[in-house]
């Protein structure tokens, strides 16, 4: 399967504003039998999409995680396969992180962008579509919608917090990789809403844990970035 790089915020827009975007959050060490969490997600995010009236064709968008028997990779080859999408990447810049896009899970990958084209959009890059767009990649910003500054300044304060109840507990602070992780989540999610205009978040677990990365969904819900009631899934076992 081909798949196409979008390199210009036009195209990303042109490409991706068609379909409705489904992120799934879990957790890397996952020891759960991935078909059984996925036929799970699968269950609740199409009562959701019925309750909602999503009519877009979905694409689940995935961030770089290695391919693994078990986890959140293998829970959303399995998604993906169920509903019938393809998917769309999102990787690391190689100067964030050179061996995040090496080892990125591929399969039924369309469409693949980098985190720093998201935070472009989140950031207020315009989606005009004139000649001088297409020839130079400029676009304008709107000061007022820094949304991708504000995640960044949520991130580290709640790293500082959580680093500071690890503190009490004796534990040591979170590693440094933490803050770019959990900005490639709420940047990713937050930018495909804006594109657009409309995005399912689906969690993997009900049992989030404290600690990680996936915690860190309180802060698109904190600022107003995603919505809990129109965007997410929270994870049920019994489909209710």
């Amino acid at each position: 399967m081909q798949t196409t790089i979008l390199r210009t915020i036009v195209s990303i827009h042109s490409a991706l504003s068609p379909f409705h975007p489904l992120l799934i959050e879990g957790h890397t060490r996952d020891v759960r039998d991935p078909a059984v969490v996925a036929s799970r997600i699968v269950a609740n995010v199409r009562r959701s999409w019925d309750e909602r009236n999503v009519t877009k064709p979905p694409i689940l968008i995935t961030q770089g995680d290695p391919i693994t028997e078990r986890g959140i990779s293998a829970v959303t080859r399995i998604v993906a396969s169920e509903l019938g999408v393809r998917r769309c990447l999102i990787c690391l810049d190689e100067d964030i992180d050179p061996e995040h896009s090496k080892l990125a899970d591929r399969h039924d990958v369309v469409y693949e962008l980098k985190y720093s084209q998201l935070l472009d959009v989140l950031n207020g890059a315009t989606f005009g579509d004139s000649d001088e767009h297409e020839q130079d990649e400029t676009y304008h910003r709107d000061q007022d919608k820094m949304a991708g500054d504000k995640l960044t300044d949520a991130i580290e304060n709640k790293i500082a917090m959580k680093n500071r109840k690890r503190s009490t507990l004796g534990k040591d602070n979170l590693a440094d990789w933490y803050q770019q992780y959990a900005l490639l989540q709420e940047v990713t999610k937050a930018a495909f809403k804006r594109i657009s205009g409309e995005v399912t978040v689906a969690h993997a677990t009900g049992d989030i844990a404290e600690f990680s990365v996936t915690s860190f969904y309180e802060v698109g819900l904190e600022l107003g970035l995603i919505d809990e009631k129109n965007d997410m899934v929270h994870y049920s076992d019994n489909g209710e």
